[in-house]
């Protein structure tokens, strides 16, 4: 007989198939028509069927068999949203969480370049500190009072009032007094008020011509001194005052003026070596070579025009001259010396840094001394 809902909403069951399936009603007027049978007419009331007649698709009460019919069923098109949100969390939240992750890469950036600004006016700060600055009028003017060591001044004299005391001290000191712009102090004070003067500090006190000579008494050797023509680059200055010391020279002679000085990139490019060997600053080269001739030391000038350097005797008193970067020797002092010498250049180069020639005419002047 056909199935009738009318009947089964009145609880008159029938048997289908003849096994006494008791088809129990459903609120929704459905029945399962998907096998309860095949189970050999057991009722689906048994609960170890898994079964339940109040579903229409028979998917399974039992979460520990619900998962398998899951993939398949959410793959469809119409339960995307369900399988969306029931199988991953992340996908239900990406857009927060990609949302959020982009904000925390702008503040990430923010703090890095606000760190980064804070590093660059640090790094000011410490480039102005290595370099021994003493900026202002009133730091000036104590540190010339308690006589520091101090290689150079630096001041724009058209600020008026306290600089042209400030001038006056430096003057009666001895210290170099250079007229700048107010530019170059603000490039040398990285910000800070510098008030038209800034005195560099010297990283080590200056001797004199006589104390380098007494020095090479003492050791009861030959004088080995090395001048410095007008060397400008403070770490050409810096790697042969380097290579002197472990040379065993007996002391470097710099002019005041076209020269760099005992600052601190030179200390640094000397290894510390400045700490060790004299330096004497004079305000003219010439009159200084003078001043060792007489006290029976030869000068060996560096130039293209001498001698080869390996066929020339240097084995008694020295002084052997470094000319500039660019120039090289100076006329007067050319005149002065009382030999040349040369390196000889077989390339298209025709010249070598002057702290690398430098070391080289040293260290053969040292070769000649331990053979003899």
């Amino acid at each position: 007989m056909p199935y009738n809902d009318k009947n089964n909403k009145s609880n008159n069951s029938s048997n289908r198939n003849g096994s006494g399936y008791n088809k129990s009603s459903s609120h929704n007027g459905s029945s399962n028509h998907s096998g309860a049978s095949s189970h050999g007419g057991s009722s689906n009331r048994d609960r170890s069927s898994g079964y339940s007649s109040s579903n229409r698709d028979g998917s399974y009460r039992d979460a520990s068999k619900r998962d398998g019919f899951r993939d398949d069923k959410y793959k469809s098109k119409s339960n995307t949203d369900l399988y969306s949100k029931d199988r991953s969390d992340y996908n239900n939240n990406k857009p927060s969480y990609d949302k959020k992750r982009d904000n925390d890469k702008r503040d990430y950036k923010k703090v890095e370049s606000y760190s980064s600004y804070v590093n660059d006016k640090q790094d000011d700060f410490d480039d102005t500190q290595d370099k021994g600055y003493i900026i202002g009028r009133n730091p000036v003017i104590e540190a010339l009072k308690a006589k520091q060591t101090i290689d150079t001044l630096y001041v724009n004299s058209e600020g008026g009032g306290s600089l042209s005391l400030i001038c006056k001290m430096a003057k009666d000191l001895g210290i170099v007094v250079k007229q700048v712009s107010d530019v170059k102090l603000d490039a040398m004070a990285n910000g800070a008020s510098h008030q038209g003067v800034i005195a560099s500090g010297a990283c080590a006190e200056y001797v004199s011509i006589e104390d380098i000579m007494a020095i090479s008494k003492e050791k009861g050797k030959p004088a080995f001194i090395i001048i410095c023509d007008e060397i400008e680059d403070p770490h050409n200055l810096g790697a042969i005052i380097r290579t002197a010391e472990a040379a065993g020279a007996d002391g470097i002679i710099i002019p005041k003026r076209r020269s760099a000085s005992l600052n601190r990139t030179v200390y640094k490019t000397s290894a510390g070596a400045a700490s060790w060997l004299p330096v004497a600053r004079v305000p003219n080269i010439p009159t200084a070579i003078e001043t060792l001739q007489q006290n029976g030391i030869w000068v060996y000038g560096t130039d293209a025009k001498g001698e080869n350097y390996t066929k020339t005797d240097m084995t008694g008193n020295i002084a052997l001259v470094i000319g500039s970067e660019g120039f090289g020797m100076g006329r007067l002092i050319e005149e002065k010396c009382d030999f040349l010498v040369k390196l000889p250049m077989y390339g298209k180069i025709t010249s070598l840094n002057a702290s690398v020639a430098a070391g080289i005419f040293m260290y053969e002047a040292v070769r000649q001394r331990e053979v003899k």
